[in-house]
């Protein structure tokens, strides 16, 4: 096996083109250090949006492939752009990684993330990186209803194929959702809405009838698949491969449906934080995870995300999107409202009494 790959040669080649020299994989993390190497070598920390697990292997696979360390804190979108701009001037974090990048257009706009061409990017389709290289699609999940069979029976309804299925009174306090202004799940979910409905008004009304329906609104934009898993709610929203994921882990009552007169998509993004002290090793990590051997990884922890990079692996266990009807998602229209669009649903939905 090798022990240090092509994205660790790039790291060396990066760090000797600035007059640098590496003397170790532990680098140090004293801003005051006189190594500058030391620096450039890492350790690195990425904001990870995944699921812990799928965290958990992209770092240890990199950290494999390049001998550089790499940890890793699971936050969702809105925790991830919070946190970035709370330590702007001296940055906790050197790699931004998962989540819709809706937040991440969000995090551009603040200054938090920087643009970084890697060679990967240019294996990967136009529509799914940013034209001024502040982030690059490594993924694609499209946002579907998770329902547990057995709640549904019980509650005589069928299989949700309709975002006016969800409003159904036999579905009261059954629908989970997380909450836009933490989850970049929620936030498309709202996003949707916008859209299909032809503006933040008609949307958020509907948001407004869902709301009597739904559960709770949890943090994180995976747990309402958790949660309609273990029959706690009958339908969760969540992006369909982590209702797959759960399916695979022995959640054997949940079914995978799409809203017929269409759904939103992420594209799960990587991107390099802006005033990262270890950013040769950061860019190192970017290149990793753009790579099709990087994206690879989500397979083998059961996460079934389209994959972005032509020549990563493909499974009939992930969503066919010609299949799917998908409406014409706009990243940066949906990054510009978000601020002002999540602050309406605080006031005028969550934070309303349910009928």
């Amino acid at each position: 096996m090798r022990t240090f790959s092509r994205y660790g040669t790039a790291l060396l080649a990066a760090v000797m083109a600035g007059g640098l020299a590496l003397s170790g994989c532990a680098g140090s993390t004293d801003s005051d250090s006189s190594s500058a190497a030391g620096s450039d070598e890492g350790p690195i920390t990425v904001a990870c949006g995944a699921m812990e697990d799928l965290c958990q292997a992209w770092t240890d696979k990199f950290t494999e492939q390049t001998g550089i360390k790499a940890t890793y804190v699971r936050l969702s979108s809105g925790e991830t752009v919070a946190r970035l701009a709370s330590a702007k001037d001296n940055p906790e974090f050197d790699v931004w990684h998962g989540g819709p990048v809706d937040g991440y257009g969000e995090a551009v706009n603040q200054g938090l993330i920087e643009a970084y061409a890697s060679p990967e990017a240019e294996k990967i389709p136009d529509e799914y990186k940013d034209p001024d290289g502040n982030w690059t699609g490594v993924y694609i999940g499209a946002l579907g209803f998770c329902s547990n069979q057995s709640q549904l029976d019980k509650l005589g309804v069928d299989v949700p194929d309709s975002w006016d299925d969800l409003l159904d009174p036999a579905l009261k306090g059954q629908v989970s959702m997380a909450h836009p202004s933490t989850s970049g799940t929620a936030f498309t979910t709202l996003w949707t809405q916008v859209t299909r409905l032809g503006g933040e008004d008609a949307g958020m009304d509907y948001m407004k009838q869902l709301h009597n329906n739904v559960l709770q609104y949890s943090k994180s934009g995976t747990a309402p698949g958790q949660i309609a898993g273990r029959g706690e709610a009958a339908v969760g929203l969540v992006f369909s491969h982590d209702c797959v994921k759960y399916q695979e882990e022995g959640m054997t009552d949940l079914v995978v449906s799409f809203p017929e007169e269409g759904t939103g998509y992420e594209v799960g993004g990587v991107a390099l934080v802006a005033g990262s002290s270890h950013k040769a090793a950061a860019q190192a990590y970017i290149d990793f995870a753009i790579s099709a051997e990087g994206q690879n990884v989500g397979q083998t922890v059961g996460s079934y995300q389209v994959l972005t990079n032509p020549d990563a692996d493909t499974s009939d266990k992930m969503a066919n999107l010609d299949d799917i009807n998908l409406i014409d998602y706009d990243f940066a229209a949906a990054a510009a409202a978000k601020p002002d669009l999540t602050a309406r649903f605080d006031e005028e939905i969550a934070a309303e009494p349910k009928e």
